[in-house]
């Protein structure tokens, strides 16, 4: 079985104005009240982008790779609400969302199922939660992490392509993404599948929940939004939570994200972690910061498992966000995700190959 994740997809504010259905533009940022600035902020820095674009622009060449490898399930996290509602979380800064009628943009790569457990989905509101479950699941994208009550939220998203094995992504968010607590769902309050600490009784909770529904050849994957945005440092509570889900919950695959850049990974036990997946589509061109991390690099990963769930090859293929659109990166820049990737896997005994096509493997 081959699968295909990534890190954070958000197609809202800057992005979803140069799609052809954009929202009302108006932010209630500190800085930006407009979502077209990011548009003008990501044009002075790379050029002039056509509006409106077409559904695929975004994925680019992502698009041409996803066919050539051709995965079994495509798996993202959504960062983004799908939604008209102008509910904006009082409490929050910065809120994402895309307008419901540019939902062909993820029916554009073929997304099988959208990941919602992070702490942009309810940025409109319990409405704006409903809207963008309604609209995913209308569009036959299957969702997790986020829902009606705690029990829809804790449920995981069950893909089968018809064959015995079947793909549950199960989809947490926890405290240190800043996922807020008054997000949570509850027994009669939608919300986010919260975790609040990753102590023993938390993973007793996912342990049951995971017996409830995993069945002998199922594969189990655990997506996890957690960590801080920027630095390649892993918790150590972080990693033995990883290895604790692999050796008492069956998760056969980690599946974390929250940091805007590719973190180190793991095999453990013959299962992969991946510690954090950084971006894959966002509209953070022309703000200034954090260049020493270049968020503008991102990663498509490729994982091949075996019928038992552990990990017989990774492919990991390098792509740069410009323009709002996925290019293949260059040689140089593959260089310098390669030299990152090789630090940071080495901390977990994990070794980075990069071969002459620019692609990144993990070598076993």
């Amino acid at each position: 079985m081959t699968l295909f994740l990534c890190g954070d997809v958000m197609l809202g504010r800057g992005i979803d104005q140069i799609l052809p259905h954009p929202s009302d533009p108006i932010l209630k940022e500190s800085y930006v009240r407009d979502a077209r600035d990011y548009v003008a902020l990501a044009e002075a820095e790379n050029g002039r982008m056509p509006r409106p674009v077409d559904f695929p622009y975004v994925w680019g060449d992502a698009l041409a790779e996803l066919e050539h490898v051709s995965p079994d399930f495509r798996i993202i996290n959504l960062e983004t609400s799908v939604t008209v509602s102008k509910c904006f979380w009082a409490e929050k800064d910065i809120h994402y969302r895309m307008h419901p009628q540019n939902i062909p943009c993820l029916k554009a790569a073929r997304i099988d199922c959208a990941v919602l457990a992070n702490n942009h989905i309810l940025d409109f509101g319990y409405q704006g939660l409903t809207e963008t479950v309604a609209a995913l699941n209308g569009a036959g994208i299957k969702t997790a992490g986020a829902g009606q009550n705690s029990e829809r939220a804790a449920e995981p998203a069950v893909l089968d392509g018809g064959r015995q094995n079947r793909v549950l992504v199960y989809a947490y968010g926890h405290a240190s993404s800043g996922v807020s607590v008054d997000w949570s769902a509850d027994w009669d309050k939608p919300g986010v599948n919260f975790l609040p600490n990753l102590s023993d009784t938390i993973l007793l909770d996912v342990q049951k929940n995971v017996a409830t529904w995993k069945q002998p050849g199922d594969t189990a994957i655990f997506s996890i939004h957690w960590g801080a945005n920027w630095g390649y440092d892993v918790d150590p509570v972080h990693r033995q939570f990883a290895h604790d889900l692999i050796d008492k919950a069956a998760i056969d695959v980690v599946y974390g994200h929250s940091s805007h850049h590719a973190k180190g990974l793991e095999v453990y036990q013959g299962k992969l972690i991946l510690y954090g997946c950084g971006d894959f589509i966002n509209d953070y061109e022309g703000i200034a910061g954090y260049e020493a991390f270049r968020d503008d690099l991102t990663l498509m990963y490729f994982l091949h498992l075996n019928p038992n769930g552990s990990l017989m090859a990774l492919e990991m293929v390098p792509m740069q966000i410009r323009q709002f659109r996925l290019q293949s990166a260059s040689s140089a820049d593959a260089q310098w995700l390669y030299e990152v990737l090789k630090r940071e896997g080495e901390k977990f005994g994990a070794r980075i190959e990069l071969t002459s096509q620019n692609v990144l493997l993990l070598a076993q």
